[in-house]
């Protein structure tokens, strides 16, 4: 490379620099949740960029808290321990053995891997779960179904499976108060401190909303929400989202994700983004650039 290249790459530097300079101060002091998982949990480069972006975000004066989720990594420790999984509507039947798998894996295999490529890239982050210092309690979820004949509809045992009755912040305030990042694992425990299983998505919404923040990021496989020509739809309110989900447009797989954001802006998150966790530096070009790159959900 030559001096003159070198310089123009470095003008360029300067000028990315500069035009984020809006967002920087737009976000300053601000609280933004990201749900991680998915190919850029599982792809090294991904991860080790993920990691990286979220210590520049905390280095920059924003509070990231982090939710993670792990379900290849159960798979795969499942699998080696010669135990089949059943799901139900996409949620994994949770017995009293399995649930211990879970909690060691997410709470400690997976969450001590994503505290650590923060750490590793310059920030302070802890790894804690739904069990610590009380931040979820949770309830057993309940799921509806038909018998065999579909004539009869009755209650489905999900077993350690539950969602989150109440978040209690204050062991959040508590490390991002003292300049840490927090990285949650999706595990909570009930009233009778049993322990539950719950949806990553859903402790992200859940922790967004109870913390007030500024945004939520869910981090998926898919650019966003696609109207019925696949294009992306960068900006979505609520009635918007409704009338989608009335013709079809919004279907499957992507409902509990939209559901998950709406419930998080009406509990006062101030925008909620669906966006490809594939995509190299996903969470700076959506909070850095005009339009970002994924769905925003708002009011």
């Amino acid at each position: 490379m030559t001096r003159l290249d070198r310089h123009a790459d470095a003008a360029e530097q300067a000028r990315i620099v500069a035009l984020a300079l809006p967002y920087l101060r737009r976000y300053a002091g601000a609280t933004i949740v990201v749900k991680y998982g998915g190919h850029a949990m599982g792809e090294e480069a991904l991860a080790d960029e993920f990691g990286r972006d979220i210590a520049l975000l905390k280095q920059v004066g924003i509070n990231p808290v982090v939710v993670h989720g792990g379900g290849p990594q159960i798979n795969a420790m499942l699998s080696r321990l010669k135990i089949q999984s059943t799901f139900v509507d996409g949620l994994r039947v949770t017995d009293a053995a399995m649930v211990e798998v879970v909690e060691m894996v997410l709470a400690g295999t997976v969450n001590k891997m994503v505290a650590g490529l923060i750490n590793r890239a310059g920030a302070l982050a802890v790894g804690i779960c739904g069990k610590d210092g009380g931040l979820i309690r949770a309830r057993k979820l309940t799921r509806a179904g038909r018998d065999p004949d579909g004539a009869i509809e009755q209650a489905l045992d999900l077993g350690f499976v539950g969602e989150p009755e109440h978040v209690d912040v204050r062991v959040i305030h508590a490390l991002t108060g003292a300049g840490l990042i927090p990285v949650i694992a999706p595990v909570g425990a009930g009233a009778d401190g049993a322990t539950y299983n719950i949806n990553a998505d859903t402790v992200a919404g859940a922790i967004a909303g109870a913390l007030g923040a500024d945004r939520l990021l869910m981090l998926t496989d898919v650019p966003g929400v696609l109207d019925h020509n696949g294009t992306l739809m960068p900006d979505l309110s609520i009635p918007q989202i409704d009338s989608l989900r009335a013709k079809g447009t919004i279907s499957g797989g992507m409902i509990p994700k939209v559901e998950t954001c709406i419930d998080a802006v009406r509990h006062g998150v101030k925008g909620a983004t669906i966006l490809d966790g594939r995509v190299h530096h996903a969470c700076l070009l959506e909070l850095f650039t005009e339009g970002g790159i994924g769905t925003m959900i708002h009011a």
